[in-house]
């Protein structure tokens, strides 16, 4: 059985913060000079800011590994398994993610001890990285012989793609619960930083049963996070807390206090 968020957060609404990891080798923008031992230190930086900031919890992704890809090969899975198992809290969950590549995340999960992993895992959709048709029979299979309990929050309006459907937010997300068996729903904006429309995640979250929780995955700010958690039930940040607002950028530890304070109350 995949552990339960409530168990996992018992303490309220969570802010899940995002261990951006640089490009891995083998994408275009990695950097030999520096190496896995420099990406390495790279994301221990970070995350010690991250966590000194009072975050609930990380979550380590390949965010560098632009031009993203369905089909992750193997040299990238296991330098993400060893960045997790090198710096992976002790004190507090963590959770995974691999873009885009759900299979990757569960087995990176999996050997780490993550407690949970972050994928798109439902619908069809036109992305930029070409047509997209996640398999959630399949990867659920695959965590039940893996004897796995990481639990799996499905995004289902991924961001860089479109539905090729026209069912709405809500229905998304309670078929996504009721026929996939998610353990959280996300909800994001069009791309990394980009904000929902909080119509959306309240379409979402009046659909689903209120034991199932709904995440604003994407676009969170210090600015609007009160709003959004009037809302949601958690949120999952990366782009906010670097320097300058940019994604790609290193942790700006006043950003994260500021945001910390502001989802705090």
């Amino acid at each position: 059985m995949a552990k339960s968020f409530r168990d996992l957060f018992p303490g309220g609404k969570p802010i899940i913060a995002m261990a951006h990891v640089p490009p891995l080798p083998g994408t275009p923008l990695y950097d030999e000079r520096r190496g896995v031992d420099g990406l390495v230190e790279s994301v221990r930086a970070d995350l010690r800011l991250l966590l000194d900031g009072g975050v609930d919890a990380v979550m380590f992704c390949n965010e560098g590994d632009r031009p993203y890809t369905l089909d992750a090969g193997y040299d990238g899975v296991s330098v993400m398994t060893r960045v997790v198992t090198e710096l992976r809290p002790t004190d507090r969950p963590f959770g995974v993610d691999f873009l885009w590549d759900a299979r990757a995340a569960l087995a990176i999960g999996t050997a780490t001890g993550a407690s949970f992993m972050r994928e798109v895992v439902t619908g069809t959709y036109e992305s930029d990285m070409g047509l997209w048709s996640p398999d959630a029979a399949g990867l659920l299979r695959e965590r039940r012989r893996l004897q796995s309990d990481i639990a799996i929050f499905m995004n289902v309006t991924p961001e860089f793609a479109s539905s090729m459907g026209t069912r709405g937010v809500g229905v998304l997300a309670r078929s996504a619960v009721v026929s996939s068996l998610a353990d959280a729903i996300l909800i994001s904006g069009p791309m990394a930083g980009s904000e929902p429309d909080i119509a959306a995640l309240r379409e979402a979250r009046d659909a689903v049963d209120p034991a199932v929780p709904v995440l604003v995955n994407t676009g969170s700010k210090s600015s609007n996070i009160a709003a959004f958690l009037q809302v949601a039930d958690g949120c999952i940040v990366g782009s906010d807390l670097k320097a300058d607002g940019y994604t790609w950028n290193p942790v700006d530890p006043e950003r994260v206090r500021r945001f910390v304070a502001a989802a705090r109350g």
